[in-house]
C-alpha cells in the first residue's frame, strides 16, 4: 500500500474560531499553530499547505501563567544603533494583545514558506465580535 500525499489542489479549507479568554496563551497559540498547519487533518502532508484559516477572539482576556506577566519581556531592534527596545507582557497585553498572540503563533509556526503562508490565514481580535460570518466558522473547544 502505498503512502497517500495531499496535493495542494484537493485541499479544502475551514475556519475554525478559538475563545482565548480565560485560557493560557501558549496553549491558545499552540492549538491554532496546529490548525494552520493542518495537523489536525488525517490527510497531513508535510511538505504541503493542507492547514485551515483560524480566528482568535478574546485575545485581551488570555493569561499568561507563573511570572511570566512581569518577567516575560518582548525586544525589538529599530535599526540604530543601541536602539534596543523592550517592553514587557503587561504593558503588551493591556495594550496590543493582538500581537502578543499573533507573536506567540508565529514562534511555533515553521520558519520557512509554508509558515508564512499559514501565518496569513490567522485572524487576531482583541474582543467577541469578528467579521467573518459569512464564512460560517466552526467554534472549537479544547
Amino acid at each position: 500500500m502505498s503512502t497517500f500525499m495531499a496535493k495542494p489542489q484537493d485541499i479544502q479549507r475551514k475556519w475554525y474560531i478559538i475563545d482565548a479568554a480565560g485560557k493560557p496563551l501558549g496553549r491558545t497559540a499552540a492549538k491554532a499553530a496546529d490548525i494552520l498547519r493542518g495537523k489536525i487533518k488525517p490527510e497531513f502532508t508535510p511538505h504541503v499547505d493542507c492547514g485551515d484559516f483560524v480566528i482568535i477572539i478574546n485575545a485581551k482576556d488570555a493569561v499568561l501563567t507563573g511570572n511570566k506577566l512581569i518577567g516575560k519581556k518582548y525586544y525589538h531592534h529599530t535599526g540604530y544603533i543601541g536602539s534596543l527596545k523592550e517592553v514587557n507582557y503587561k504593558t503588551l497585553m493591556a495594550e496590543k494583545p493582538e500581537f502578543a498572540m499573533t507573536k506567540a503563533v508565529k514562534g511555533m509556526l515553521p520558519d520557512n514558506t509554508l509558515g508564512r503562508k499559514a501565518l496569513t490565514r490567522l485572524r487576531v481580535y482583541k474582543d467577541a465580535e469578528h467579521i467573518h460570518a459569512a464564512q460560517k466558522p466552526e467554534v472549537l473547544e479544547f
